[in-house]
């Protein structure tokens, strides 16, 4: 007598039926699909022995089910993209999603290499300056009036030229007296150290930090010998073509503040009242 050979589920007789293995046990068509069976994402029916099943990240289709969400052609061996778990083909996915060029306003393709600045977006081939129409790639540019320019160009076009070194300036720089300098140049005529951002003065078109201008051309102190620049509301006292700082202007024997008071001089020095009584 033959040895029965069964369904591992239903126990009915498989002879003479087609059946598939699973794990070492058999089992017939309608017991395969019920118990293991992939449901299909899109029609929602089991996908059964007889048809294809076609996977992505564990969700499963029917062949003819494997389609775009938006036009319907099949996806089957296609390359094609996901949004909000919608299959969608290259073409449709970068009709509704993809950037758009600034330039060409065509789509940027999924995978094409694109630029992109302040939000927008260019092919390649189109992300080219303005004046040469050369392509820029990864080289540095400058953006001027919705367009951009390489840097030679832009120079040649539109940077202002330091009225001390000649070269254009295209980056911050300064301006005084209407006139363009690079920050870099624009410096003391005295020491060379550099005036972009603190208190300067000029003398006959030059331009001189306080030390320089005060050592250059301020009066003299009869008292201490230091300049008395007079900037910033500085005050000092005068006599006779003699200058003092207000706080040098002191009885030269008891060292009294004579601001405000009567003095007396004796030769280059001057003293209180008081001090000066016995001259």
């Amino acid at each position: 007598m033959a040895e029965r050979y069964d369904c591992h589920y239903c126990k009915e007789s498989l002879f003479g039926k087609k059946y598939i293995l699973r794990e070492e046990n058999p089992y017939c068509v309608k017991c395969y699909e019920s118990l293991y069976s992939n449901t299909c994402e899109e029609c929602k029916k089991p996908i059964g022995c007889n048809f294809r099943d076609l996977s992505y990240k564990d969700r499963h289709w029917h062949e003819d089910c494997f389609h775009c969400f938006t036009c319907q052609h099949s996806l089957v061996d296609k390359p094609f993209s996901t949004k909000d778990d919608q299959l969608l083909c290259t073409e449709c996915y970068s009709n509704e999603y993809s950037s758009k060029c600034q330039d060409c306003k065509k789509t940027i393709m999924p995978g094409s290499r694109k630029m992109e600045h302040k939000g927008n977006s260019w092919h390649e081939t189109c992300f080219s300056c303005q004046r040469c129409q050369q392509p820029i790639g990864t080289k540095s540019f400058i953006p001027k009036d919705n367009s951009n320019y390489c840097v030679p160009c832009y120079e040649k076009q539109f940077a202002m030229h330091c009225v001390d070194c000649k070269k254009p300036i295209t980056t911050g720089g300064v301006t005084y007296h209407e006139k363009p300098w690079h920050k870099e140049c624009f410096v003391c005529t005295g020491c060379k150290q550099q005036l972009s951002g603190q208190r300067f003065t000029s003398r006959d078109d030059f331009v001189y930090c306080l030390n320089c201008f005060c050592n250059l051309y301020s009066k003299k102190c009869t008292s201490c010998s230091s300049p008395i620049s007079g900037l910033g509301g500085s005050k000092y006292i005068s006599f006779e073509e003699r200058q003092w700082h207000n706080d040098c202007f002191n009885c030269k024997k008891c060292d009294l503040s004579l601001i405000g008071r009567g003095f007396l001089t004796d030769r280059d020095d001057i003293l209180c009242p008081e001090c000066g009584k016995d001259i």
